[in-house]
């Protein structure tokens, strides 16, 4: 269970920037108090998980509580960085909600066997975009209980 006292941290593995400060300003917006962190593509997304290059101080770059997924990004796509998430004994508790453009049902039968918790359509509007994370935070942020990170 996520500690009520800290704010819950969210990483956001997206290669738009300007989606991710779309983002950013909804959550703002709806003053809920989170930590969202940011990386561009799947390879910088496992460097932050596997405490690696630029991320090995856990001060800076805490273990997150939720991790925000887009499937089509370079370097290693968001698939390939599921699999290793959900293969990763430390990391496969992480909730990982899938956030993408993506429509195709084979990319969403592929998600949920590789153990994604949701699939969601990135709403491309600001104001839909605020729905979609007011529905995310009652569910995740306010309903379930996430798990703490194992003992190292």
């Amino acid at each position: 269970m996520v500690k009520p006292n800290k704010p819950l941290v969210i990483l956001m593995a997206e290669d738009d920037h300007d989606y991710y400060l779309l983002t950013k300003d909804a959550i703002e917006k709806l003053a809920m108090g989170i930590d969202l962190r940011y990386v561009e593509d799947g390879e910088e997304l496992m460097q932050y998980l596997l405490r690696q290059a630029k991320y090995e101080d856990p001060e800076s770059s805490p273990r997150p509580d939720i991790i925000f997924l887009d499937l089509n990004m370079p370097r290693k796509n968001g698939i390939e960085a599921l699999r290793e998430i959900k293969s990763n004994h430390a990391l496969r508790q992480i909730p990982v909600i899938i956030l993408t453009i993506s429509q195709d049902a084979m990319d969403v039968s592929m998600c949920y066997r590789l153990g994604a918790n949701s699939f969601i359509t990135k709403p491309l509007g600001f104001e839909q975009l605020l729905d979609v994370i007011k529905v995310l935070s009652s569910y995740w942020f306010k309903t379930v209980l996430l798990p703490s990170p194992p003992n190292h």
